[in-house]
C-alpha cells in the first residue's frame, strides 16, 4: 500500500511539473531552480497575527486573457503558477495583458470538514489592480488596490460539500491609469520596469469564529514603559474581553484583560528596547473571550519597544532619534524586484536574503521604494533589525518637478477619482503596516510623481499615525511640512538645501553602475548614473562618496539612501546583480565605511 501511495504522489508531482516550467530566457535567481509548484511560498503569510489553522491556495490555477468587454471564457488557455504575476517567468506564462484586456483565474478547492461551523475567510495578499471574485458562479466581491491585503467572508456562498469553484478576474491599466503602480510601465526602459498584473502575493483560507479579531494595532511608548493595544473585533458584544499575554521569549512577564474594541495598555517593567543593533521582540498570545467565558479566537503576535522622534542637537541641527538618542539612518534604495518573479520573490528565503545582505553590508535602514512588500518581509525586518522608510507607490503623473528649492508653483491637480484612489490606497497601506516596529518613516510622495495637496496629505498622514515620522516629498517638490526635508542628488552627496527646523536627509544618491556579463536582464542598453569597469573601481567610487557624506553629516544630514540594493531590469547600479548571484563591490570595505558613516552621530 505504501508503495502505491508513493507512486501516486510521484505521478501527481510529475503532472504538476509537466504543466509548469519557468517561461522565457531571462536571467533567474538560484531559488527559482528549487520551486515546487505543489508547494509554493508555503509559509504562514501574516506572522504578526498567526492563527493555527489555515489553507494555502498557491499553486497551479487555470488562466485566460480576454478582451475586457468579453464575458467569462468557456475554456482556459493554460496553467499559471500563483502567486506570480502573469508577466513573470515563474508564472509559467510570461505574457502581457494590457489595459484593453483582463486576466481570468480559476481553480477548485475543498474546505476541511474540521472547519464546519466556522466562518471561512478568503484572503488575498495583494492583487494588482482591480479584482472581481466569484465563488461557485456567484460574484461575491470587487476590490481595487494593488498593494494591500483584503479578506472576504465566503461562508454564505460555499456548497455544503465537495469542490468549491473560485474565479478571479483582474484588470490593470498599468501606466494608462492613475492608480498607484510604482515603477511599472507598458514599455519598460531605463528606470521603468515590466508591468505586474494580477495575483502577486499568497492566496489563502482561514477559519474564524463569528466573533474574531480582525486587526490588532500596537503602539509602544518607551517613555512610560507602556504599550497600547487596540483590537478590532468583529461582532463583539457587551461582556466580550481581549486577553493579551506577553512573553520575553522564555518567561511570561505580563498579562491583561480588557473590554473588546477598547484601547488598553500594558506596562513593561525595565523594557528591552528594539534597535538594528539589538532587535528584541516581545512575543504575545492574544485571546478573544466571549461573555460566556469561551475563547472564540486565539493567535500569536509580537511587538517591539522602540521610539522614533526628532530633536535639535547641541549645534542646533534637528536630528532623527531612535529610543531618545541621535541616530543616523543609512541604507539602500530597495526596489524589491526579481528577474524571475518581478514583484514576487521566488521563495521566503529569497525574500529574506536582501535584508540579510543589507545588514551584512553594514547598513541599518532600507528605503522601500514605491512598492509594498508581503507581510513576511516586514516581519523579517523586525526580527533581523533594520529600519524601514516606507514609500507610497507612485501613480498618476509628474508635474513641474522642482528639486533644488522650495516649491514655487501651482500643485498638480488630480481628478476627483484619482485623488479618491490615492487616499483610499494610502490609508489601506498604512492600516496594513501600522504595527510593524521596523517601519519608522512614511513617504507619501516621491519626486513630484502624482504629488498633490502636499500639506494636507502630510498632515493627514501625521495625524493618522503620530508615532512615526513623515517624509512628505522625497526629492521634491519641497514644502515646509512634515518632519523631513529630503534631497536627491546624483551621483555624489550634496547638501544644496537645508531646513533648520526639520530633519534634512539625502534621500537618494549614488547609482554607480557596473554591468556584469552573464547577470544582465538586458544585454543591449544598460543604464546607470555613472559606470565603471570592475569591482575595485566601483568600490573606490562608493568609498569616495561615503567620505564626502561623512563631511556633510556635521553640516546637517541626518540620514542617507544609496541607490540601490540590486540591479533591476535595465538598471545596472545595484550593490548586487539582479539575480543576486554576485556582489559588485568589496563587501568588507563598504561595510567598514558604512559603519563609519552611521557612527558619526554616536
Amino acid at each position: 500500500m505504501r508503495n502505491v501511495l508513493v507512486l501516486s504522489l510521484l505521478v501527481v508531482c510529475h503532472l504538476s511539473y509537466a504543466q509548469w516550467k519557468p517561461a522565457g530566457n531571462k536571467i533567474k535567481t538560484e531559488w527559482a531552480e528549487n520551486i515546487d509548484p505543489e508547494n509554493v511560498l508555503s509559509e504562514y503569510p501574516r506572522p504578526i497575527m498567526e492563527r493555527n489553522e489555515w489553507q494555502n491556495l498557491n499553486g497551479l490555477w487555470s488562466y485566460s486573457i480576454t478582451p475586457r468587454e468579453k464575458a467569462r471564457p468557456e475554456e482556459h488557455q493554460g496553467k499559471i503558477l500563483v502567486p506570480f504575476a502573469v508577466e513573470s517567468s515563474l508564472s509559467g506564462v510570461m505574457k502581457e495583458v494590457g489595459a484593453a484586456n483582463v486576466l481570468w483565474y480559476n481553480r477548485n478547492f475543498s474546505v476541511p470538514a474540521a472547519w464546519n461551523g466556522k466562518k471561512v475567510r478568503l484572503n488575498f495578499g495583494a492583487v494588482d489592480w482591480q479584482a472581481d471574485i466569484w465563488l461557485n458562479d456567484i460574484k461575491i466581491a470587487t476590490h481595487t488596490g494593488g498593494f494591500e491585503p483584503f479578506s472576504i467572508d465566503i461562508t454564505p456562498f460555499l456548497k455544503e460539500s465537495g469542490d468549491q469553484e473560485l474565479t478571479v478576474r483582474v484588470w490593470d491599466p498599468s501606466d494608462e491609469g492613475t492608480q498607484p503602480r510604482g515603477k511599472q510601465v507598458k514599455k519598460p526602459e531605463g528606470i521603468w520596469y515590466t508591468p505586474v498584473t494580477g495575483i502577486w502575493q499568497t492566496v489563502w483560507l482561514e477559519p474564524v469564529a463569528e466573533k474574531h479579531v480582525k486587526d490588532l494595532r500596537v503602539i509602544p511608548d518607551i517613555d512610560r514603559n507602556a504599550v497600547k493595544f487596540t483590537a478590532d473585533v468583529a461582532n463583539a458584544e457587551y461582556g466580550d474581553l481581549i486577553e493579551v499575554t506577553v512573553s520575553d521569549g522564555t518567561t511570561e512577564i505580563a498579562s491583561v484583560k480588557a473590554v473588546a474594541n477598547e484601547e488598553f495598555e500594558i506596562t513593561i517593567d525595565n523594557p528591552r528596547l528594539w534597535s538594528p543593533e539589538s532587535p528584541f521582540l516581545y512575543r504575545t498570545t492574544v485571546k478573544l473571550i466571549g461573555g460566556n467565558k469561551d475563547v472564540t479566537d486565539e493567535f500569536k503576535s509580537y511587538f517591539a519597544m522602540r521610539k522614533i522622534a526628532t530633536k535639535r542637537d547641541e549645534n542646533g541641527v534637528v536630528r532623527m532619534q531612535l529610543n531618545n538618542k541621535d541616530y543616523f539612518h543609512f541604507g539602500p534604495l530597495d526596489q524589491g524586484w526579481w528577474p524571475d518573479g518581478l514583484y514576487t520573490a521566488p521563495t521566503d528565503e529569497a525574500l529574506k536574503y536582501d535584508i540579510v545582505r543589507t545588514k551584512e553590508m553594514g547598513y541599518n535602514m532600507i528605503r522601500k521604494h514605491v512598492k509594498v512588500e508581503p507581510a513576511r518581509w516586514y516581519t523579517h525586518c523586525d526580527e533581523l533589525g533594520i529600519l524601514v522608510w516606507q514609500d507610497m507607490p507612485n501613480g498618476d503623473r509628474q508635474k513641474d518637478w522642482q528639486m533644488r528649492n522650495y516649491y514655487e508653483g501651482n500643485e498638480y491637480r488630480r481628478t476627483a477619482k484619482s485623488e479618491q484612489i490615492y487616499r483610499k490606497e494610502w490609508k489601506g497601506i498604512m492600516d496594513y503596516l501600522y504595527s510593524y516596529p521596523s517601519i519608522v518613516v512614511w513617504v507619501p510622495f516621491n519626486e513630484a510623481w502624482g504629488q498633490f495637496k502636499t500639506e494636507e496629505i502630510t498632515e493627514w498622514t501625521k495625524s493618522y499615525d503620530p508615532s512615526r515620522l513623515v517624509n512628505s516629498a522625497s526629492g521634491g517638490n519641497h514644502f515646509r511640512t512634515g518632519d523631513i526635508l529630503d534631497l536627491h542628488n546624483y551621483p555624489q552627496p550634496d547638501l544644496f538645501l537645508y531646513d533648520a527646523n526639520r530633519v534634512t536627509v539625502l534621500g537618494e544618491y549614488g547609482g554607480i553602475g557596473l554591468p556584469l556579463k552573464g547577470h544582465l536582464w538586458d544585454t543591449g542598453n544598460n543604464w546607470g548614473y555613472v559606470q565603471f569597469k570592475n569591482s575595485k573601481e566601483v568600490t573606490d567610487e562608493y568609498v569616495k562618496y561615503a567620505e564626502k557624506l561623512k563631511k556633510l553629516i556635521p553640516a546637517g544630514f541626518s540620514g542617507a539612501v544609496y541607490t540601490q540594493t540590486t540591479d533591476v531590469e535595465g538598471e545596472v547600479n545595484g550593490l548586487m546583480t539582479y539575480d543576486r548571484k554576485e556582489d559588485k563591490m568589496d563587501v568588507k570595505r563598504i561595510r567598514n565605511v558604512n559603519q563609519e558613516v552611521i557612527n558619526m552621530l554616536k
